[in-house]
């Protein structure tokens, strides 16, 4: 990769940047304001979209020390948004369709909210400087995304410890947040930016999936993104620094 960026311009990669996650919010919002998938789904497939969408656009930046910051202000403009629209603030029927399981625009200030914080906080302090971060962040959106639409499709026997969870939806955390974390990361290693090969790195990505799966399978509600993220990011302090 050029030293400088894929597009050596941190404005017009931050509209590219801007623009495809907008797009891809909008497309949800309308498919479930149409009444095409439900609240439930809709959330979980732009939990799960966003994140990679946005992380495969890190490369078009520079390696500026403004770099990540910039990109941040991708997830902390839907942030905003998003603590608007919980709030009443803004009136926007489409998105709390779209981003709540029941309808009631408070629900968005918990999970979209934390999802929203979580990407501002990793995206600076991780960026590309190791893989810690975008691990963390595929778990949460390929991993607990997962989670729920296999648990619900699919689960039938609940995990002892957690009734309102299952070991299909457990399975699809683990499968989900391993693989798209690996897909992610095979990317950046084509272009030169992480060191190794994919092998290199499937045992510590697994590790990490195995863990956030069995956080995610605690009885807590609404604080996945928080505590998934964050032992992941214990744990790949411990192999990449």
């Amino acid at each position: 990769m050029p030293s400088g960026g894929m597009l050596n311009n941190n404005w017009l990669a931050l509209i590219i940047t801007f623009s495809l996650a907008l797009i891809w919010l909008r497309i949800n919002n309308y498919a479930a304001d149409r009444g095409w998938t439900s609240g439930r789904l809709s959330r979980k497939i732009i939990h799960i979209g966003t994140g990679p969408l946005y992380v495969i656009c890190w490369p078009l930046f520079t390696h500026s020390p403004s770099a990540p910051f910039l990109a941040a202000l991708v997830p902390l403009a839907f942030t905003i948004q998003f603590a608007l629209i919980g709030t009443g603030v803004i009136k926007d029927e489409a998105s709390v369709k779209a981003l709540t399981r029941s309808g009631d625009r408070r629900e968005i200030l918990r999970g979209p909210l934390y999802y929203g914080i979580v990407f501002i906080i990793l995206t600076i302090v991780f960026w590309t400087r190791t893989p810690t971060g975008i691990v963390a962040l595929m778990l949460m959106c390929g991993g607990d995304g997962l989670a729920d639409i296999i648990g619900r499709r699919f689960g039938t026997r609940a995990l002892p410890w957690s009734p309102s969870k299952t070991w299909a939806g457990s399975a699809g955390m683990l499968a989900g947040g391993w693989i798209l974390s690996m897909v992610i990361l095979a990317g950046y290693l084509a272009l030169g930016i992480f060191p190794g090969t994919p092998q290199d790195y499937f045992v510590p990505v697994f590790t990490l999936a195995l863990l956030g799966t069995a956080v995610e399978s605690l009885p807590f509600d609404d604080i996945d993104n928080l505590t998934v993220t964050g032992s992941a990011v214990l744990l790949g302090w411990l192999f990449w620094h």
